[in-house]
C-alpha cells in the first residue's frame, strides 16, 4: 500500500544536493565537466597560447628593463647619437610588447566566449534530459530559477575565471621579475635647474591630464562602435534569458510532449546569435586595444620625454628616476593584485558555488525519491493500457481509482472524474511518468504512440506551422493535411499565417491554443490521447467539433479524459472515479 511518507519531501532533496559544497569539490566537478566538453581542445590551445603570450610579455619587460642601462648611460654622458640609437631599440621592444598585448587581449576575450560556450552547452545538456527539468522544479530554491544559473551565472563565472586567472599569472610573473630591481634602485627623485632644486607645481599633473585627455579622445573615437554592439549584445542576452525562462515556465507541457530535444535546438539557435555578437565585440575590443595598449606602453617613455629638459639642463640622475618609476609601478601593481581583486574573488567563489551546486542538483535529481515506494511504469508492445492496484502518493495521503484492475482498449473514450482537490492531476502525471511515487503498476504502449495534453496548452516560440506540428519537424506534414486539420477544429482563419513568426502563446486565446493542440493529435494520429482537463477549457462549440473528430476520423484512437467536470456525457464509453485511499499500511 502507498503511504503518505512515501512522497519525497523537497527540503530533504534540496539538502542532499547542497551538502559538501567545498571549494575543492566544486572545482573538481567543474574540471570534470570541462574535460568532457567538446570545447576542451580549443580551450586548452587558448590557455597554452595565453601562458606563452604572458610569459613572452614578462620576458620582453625584463629586456626593456635591461635596456634602461645603456639608454640612461647615454643620457648621463649626453651622447646624442647613443641616445637616438637606444630610442630605436626601445621602439622595437615597445612594438613587440604592443603586439603581445593586443594578442593577449584577443586571447582573453576569445577564451571567455569559448569557455562560456562550453559551460552553457554542458548545463543545457544536463538540464533538458527528458523529465529531469520538471523534477528539478521540486528541489526548492536551487530549482526555482534555472534560467538564472544557465544565463547570468554561467556568463559571470566564465568572465571572472578568465580575468582572475590571467591577472594572477601576469602579476606573479611581473612580481618575480621586478621586485629585485625595486629593492636595489629605489631612491628619491629631485629635479634640478640652473643650480637650484625644485619641484614645478603641477607640471607633471598637467602633462598627465593632457596625456590622459588625448588618450581618452582617441579611445572614444575608436571604441564608439562598442556602444551599439553592447546594446545589441544585451538585447540578444535578454532574448536568450527569455527563451530559458519560457522553457522553465512551460516545462510540464514540454515534458508531457517529450519535446526536450526540440527546445534544446531552439535555445541553441538563439545562443548562437549571442555567440556571434560576442565575436563581433571581440573584434571591436581588439581594435580598441591597439589604441589603449599603445598609449599604455608609450607611457613608459612619455615621462622621460616630458622630464628630459630637467635632465639635460640640470644635475638630477634621470636614469635612477626612470628605473624606480618603472620598477615601482610594476611591483606595486603586482602586490596589489589580491587586494584589488578581493571582491572579485569573493564574487567568483559565490558564482562557482551557484553553478556547481546547480549542476550537481541536476544530476542528482534523477535519483529523487528512490528510497520511497514507486509506481511500476512499463511500456509494452501491445495497444492497451492496464492499471493494477494503483496507489498514488499525494501530499494529503494517497489516491486510487474506483476499480483496482483496469484494461482499456484503443477506441474507448474514458472519462475519469473526482471531487475537487482529490489529486486528479497527480494521476495524469503518474501516467506520463512525471510522478513516480506510490505503488502498483501502469502498463501502456510505447510512449511515441501516445499523446498527453494538460489544461494549459503549450505553444512553442517560432512560426505557427512549428506550433502546429510540435514536437516534430514541420516538413514531415503536407500542407493539405495541415489545412484539413485546422479547418476541422475551426481555426481556418490561421491558414494565411502559418509561416509567420509571432508570440502565438499570447496572440491566441485559451480556446484557440487548445484547439491548436488537438490539430497535433489529428496530424500525428497516436494510439492513445490522455487529457488533464483539456476539454474543460474549450467552449461548447469547439468541444462539439473535437468530439465529432474522435467519433469520426479518430474513432480508433483511445481517449482518457481526466476531467474537473463530472456531468454525464454520452460521448464517453466509460466513466471512472479518482477516490482517496482510506486503507493504510501500519
Amino acid at each position: 500500500m502507498a503511504e503518505q511518507s512515501s512522497e519525497p519531501t523537497q527540503s530533504n532533496a534540496s539538502g542532499d544536493f547542497l551538502a559538501g559544497d567545498s571549494l575543492l569539490a566544486e572545482l573538481m566537478q567543474m574540471v570534470s565537466a570541462f574535460w568532457a566538453s567538446r570545447e576542451r581542445n580549443k580551450l586548452l590551445m587558448l590557455a597554452a597560447a595565453l601562458v606563452a603570450v604572458v610569459g613572452a610579455t614578462a620576458y620582453e619587460q625584463i629586456q626593456l628593463n635591461a635596456w634602461n642601462r645603456p639608454f640612461y648611460n647615454a643620457l648621463t654622458n649626453k651622447d646624442m647619437a647613443a641616445f637616438l640609437g637606444q630610442l630605436g631599440v626601445f621602439a622595437e621592444l615597445a612594438g613587440i610588447l604592443l603586439v603581445l598585448n593586443v594578442a593577449q587581449m584577443w586571447l582573453n576575450q576569445t577564451y571567455k566566449v569559448v569557455l562560456r560556450q562550453g559551460l552553457v552547452h554542458d548545463l543545457l545538456n544536463e538540464w533538458l534530459v527528458p523529465l529531469r527539468a520538471f523534477r528539478l522544479s521540486y528541489v526548492r530554491e536551487i530549482g526555482a530559477n534555472p534560467d538564472q544559473r544557465l544565463h547570468a551565472d554561467a556568463q559571470h563565472l566564465t568572465e571572472l575565471t578568465t580575468d582572475l586567472g590571467i591577472g594572477l599569472l601576469q602579476s606573479t610573473l611581473l612580481l618575480a621579475s621586478f621586485i629585485g630591481v625595486l629593492w636595489v634602485h629605489s631612491r628619491g627623485i629631485v629635479l634640478s635647474f640652473a643650480g637650484h632644486s625644485f619641484r614645478p607645481p603641477g607640471y607633471m599633473v598637467w602633462c598627465a591630464l593632457f596625456y590622459a585627455g588625448t588618450a581618452s579622445f582617441f579611445s572614444w573615437r575608436v571604441g564608439r562602435p562598442l556602444i551599439a554592439l553592447n546594446a545589441e549584445h544585451y538585447a540578444r542576452e535578454s532574448e536568450l534569458r527569455f527563451s530559458l525562462v519560457h522553457v522553465n515556465e512551460e516545462i510540464e507541457s514540454i515534458a508531457i510532449y517529450g519535446g526536450e530535444a526540440d527546445e534544446k535546438k531552439y535555445i541553441n539557435r538563439i545562443f548562437e546569435t549571442v555567440i556571434e555578437i560576442s565575436r563581433r565585440i571581440v573584434g571591436a575590443v581588439t581594435r580598441l586595444t591597439w589604441i589603449t595598449a599603445g598609449y599604455g606602453w608609450f607611457t613608459i617613455v612619455a615621462p622621460i620625454l616630458v622630464a628630459a629638459p630637467g635632465y639635460f639642463f640640470g644635475k638630477m640622475s634621470f636614469g635612477e628616476l626612470m628605473l624606480i618609476v618603472g620598477a615601482f609601478n610594476q611591483v606595486q601593481q603586482s602586490l596589489r593584485w589580491f587586494v584589488d581583486n578581493f571582491s572579485s574573488i569573493a564574487d567568483w567563489r559565490a558564482t562557482l558555488l551557484r553553478v556547481a551546486s546547480f549542476r550537481r542538483a541536476m544530476q542528482a535529481t534523477d535519483k529523487l525519491g528512490h528510497t520511497a515506494n514507486r509506481i511500476a511504469l512499463e511500456e509494452t508492445g501491445g495497444q492497451s493500457i492496464h492499471f493494477d492496484d494503483l496507489k498514488i502518493a499525494a501530499p494529503t495521503g494517497s489516491i486510487t481509482l474506483s476499480e483496482a484492475h483496469l484494461d482499456l482498449n484503443p477506441g474507448e473514450r474514458v472519462l475519469i472524474v473526482g471531487e475537487r482537490g482529490v489529486g486528479k492531476t497527480l494521476l495524469f502525471r503518474a501516467i506520463v511518468g512525471l510522478w513516480p511515487w506510490g505503488s502498483g503498476r501502469i502498463t501502456h504502449p510505447a510512449r511515441r504512440s501516445m499523446m498527453f495534453m494538460s489544461a494549459r496548452a503549450y505553444i512553442p516560440p517560432g512560426t505557427l506551422r512549428t506550433a502546429v506540428t510540435y514536437p516534430h519537424s514541420a516538413g514531415i506534414f503536407k500542407d493539405a493535411d495541415i489545412t484539413e486539420a485546422l479547418t476541422g477544429v475551426g481555426l481556418e482563419r490561421l491558414l494565411p499565417m502559418l509561416d509567420q513568426v509571432d508570440r502565438w502563446d499570447r496572440r491566441l486565446n485559451d480556446d484557440e491554443k487548445q484547439c491548436l493542440v488537438f490539430v497535433r493529435v489529428i496530424l500525428q494520429k497516436p494510439r492513445w490521447v490522455v487529457l488533464d482537463g483539456a476539454f474543460d477549457v474549450l467552449d461548447p462549440l469547439s468541444r462539439k467539433r473535437i468530439e465529432m473528430i474522435f467519433k469520426g476520423p479518430l474513432a480508433d484512437v483511445g481517449l482518457i479524459n481526466i476531467s474537473r467536470n463530472g456531468t454525464y456525457n454520452p460521448f464517453y464509453t466509460r466513466t471512472l472515479h479518482v477516490v482517496r485511499d482510506c486503507l493504510k499500511t501500519h
